[in-house]
């Protein structure tokens, strides 16, 4: 009687470990599954190159690459599509001792924040549970301007000089456009890859978009030398109205990052884990 009490705890606990093995993985993986409202954390890392006024075309040994980071979320809408939100970090730079604009002489640096919202469309459903998920995303956001430029071992911040005589918004619109693959690592955990551009709705960036201001008009020396640095270099100063820049193109910065992505779930999958837990003999 004992024995056959032991044998049937046994194959009673085999059982249930299994129907809860089953049912974990339908609330995961079958094509039943609602997977509305499933809540995934993302975070990403990688290198940052900027494309403005301060280059004029790719240079492989100065590339000017900065570092970025990002933290977000996503949040599952269907099988295919997500929203997604993050919070980037990002440092750009450019010089044109490295472009055919040489003898003008300006450069920059900024580490920028910004912060987006959008879209995020899957290939491959999200309960197929593909190992490799190709996707494309599309968001709007906002990033802070903060251009600095290095004068006499001291980095200064450019946009309270107005060196061009404009005095512009620091917290444009950016709308971000990009591709990327993710690889399923575990249950809950896929790794990736990630390509964007992020088009910001302003020229100055870099500080830099049109013409050479009167100086006089500028507010300060400071402004004054870090407005027209072609005299560092044995140049002429620049006439007031000479090209500094060009408004034809609006800057940008591109991200190519590697990514980690971690699925949380839902309250409907929690209680359905908590359901399928089986007693302790």
């Amino acid at each position: 009687m004992t024995r056959r009490y032991t044998l049937s705890v046994a194959l009673l606990f085999i059982l249930c470990q299994q129907l809860a093995f089953g049912q974990g993985r339908s609330k995961f993986g079958n094509r039943y599954t609602n997977p509305f409202g499933v809540l995934s954390v993302t975070a990403g890392l990688g290198v940052a190159y900027y494309m403005g006024d301060l280059n004029d075309g790719v240079n492989m040994k100065h590339l000017g690459l900065g570092p970025s980071i990002s933290l977000g979320a996503l949040y599952r809408l269907t099988e295919h599509v997500s929203a997604r939100g993050e919070l980037r970090f990002y440092q750009v730079s450019g010089d044109q001792k490295y472009s055919k604009n040489f003898q003008n002489n300006l450069s920059f640096k900024t580490f920028n924040p910004d912060f987006n919202l959008g879209l995020q469309a899957d290939l491959f459903a999200f309960n197929r549970q593909a190992p490799i998920n190709p996707y494309l995303f599309g968001a709007v956001g906002v990033t802070h301007l903060n251009p600095k430029a290095e004068l006499g071992g001291t980095w200064y911040s450019l946009a309270p000089l107005t060196t061009e005589g404009v005095k512009y918004k620091r917290l444009p619109l950016v709308v971000t456009a990009g591709i990327g693959v993710s690889f399923k690592t575990t249950q809950r955990l896929s790794l990736g890859v990630e390509l964007c551009n992020n088009f910001v709705n302003s020229d100055y960036l870099d500080d830099v978009s049109t013409v050479y201001p009167n100086p006089d008009q500028l507010p300060s020396d400071l402004a004054r030398q870090l407005s027209d640095r072609a005299p560092e270099i044995g140049e002429q100063a620049r006439q007031p109205g000479w090209n500094r820049g060009s408004a034809t193109n609006k800057d940008s910065y591109l991200f190519l990052q590697v990514r980690a992505t971690y699925l949380i779930g839902n309250r409907a999958q929690n209680i359905e884990r908590r359901k399928t837990r089986c007693p302790k003999f």
